[in-house]
């Protein structure tokens, strides 16, 4: 992955749409990703993540 956040992939959620660099101000968007396919799935990525730290912080506290 590039050290450098403003040439990678982002996912805008208010447009929706897969940006290169800072295009969109930091509270619309998401990431870095290394690619642009990763940017596209960035919603499936967020679940599958929010899922996962649910399931952690309830095994966690059993």
């Amino acid at each position: 992955m590039s050290d450098d956040p403003s040439t990678q992939y982002w996912y805008n959620m208010k447009t929706g749409q897969v940006e290169k660099g800072y295009e969109s101000s930091v509270v619309d968007r998401v990431g870095p990703f290394e690619t642009h396919e990763e940017a596209e799935h960035a919603l499936e990525t967020l679940r599958a993540n929010s899922a996962k730290w649910a399931e952690d912080d309830a095994n966690e506290n059993r």
